[in-house]
């Protein structure tokens, strides 16, 4: 499984892209291997559409070179800058466009989770998110830009999302054990035990 994550941003755009190993037969996500990353450049004085078209066409290439299966990315964030944000959701478009043109899954995790999922608090600073990217993956020197460290990020947690879903809530016991009948009989012995108790 070959995961591309990516960091959307107008002037620099973060990729990062991990392969996941086998281990007897399997998956094993704490087996990540770090594939390549680095930052798509574009020149703010060009037109933002010449600059759209380059992020497209260099994601493409990175694309096709390494055949991820999936990209990651962040959900769409509103700050308090509104033009920001709007150009942001352009590049995510062409993001998701060049992944879902090219055959690829999408999947979108929100700030918190990545954080979450990467370093244990949804709180997390960058400085904190790129030391755990780096540990995770073992990468000797930390990545010259947070929006390399971040699109790593991105898909770590998808690997982790992936492997390890969320733990299903039930509204009572009765609907637990309608789920796992298996634990019905010992439900019953426990409740019979009592009962002589």
């Amino acid at each position: 499984m070959i995961i591309l994550g990516v960091d959307p941003g107008s002037n620099i755009t973060g990729y990062g892209i991990i392969k996941v190993l086998e281990k007897d037969g399997k998956l094993d996500r704490t087996e990540l291997i770090p594939v390549d990353y680095g930052v798509i450049k574009v020149d703010d004085r060009e037109h933002f559409n010449i600059r759209l078209k380059k992020i497209y066409d260099e994601l493409v290439q990175i694309i096709n070179q390494h055949r991820p299966t999936d990209l990651a990315i962040e959900t769409a964030f509103y700050g308090k800058n509104f033009q920001s944000a709007y150009k942001i959701g352009h590049v995510r478009g062409v993001v998701i466009l060049s992944a879902v043109n090219s055959g690829i899954s999408v999947f979108e995790y929100t700030p918190r989770e990545i954080k979450k999922a990467v370093v244990g608090r949804g709180n997390a600073t960058k400085e904190q998110v790129q030391f755990m990217v780096k540990a995770i993956l073992g990468l000797k020197n930390f990545p010259e830009f947070y929006d390399v460290s971040d699109a790593l990020a991105v898909a770590i947690c998808h690997v982790n999302k992936t492997f390890v879903p969320n733990k299903a809530r039930f509204r009572d016991w009765k609907a637990f054990l309608k789920a796992h009948p298996e634990l019905a009989e010992g439900e019953i012995d426990l409740k019979s035990r009592r009962k002589k108790k």
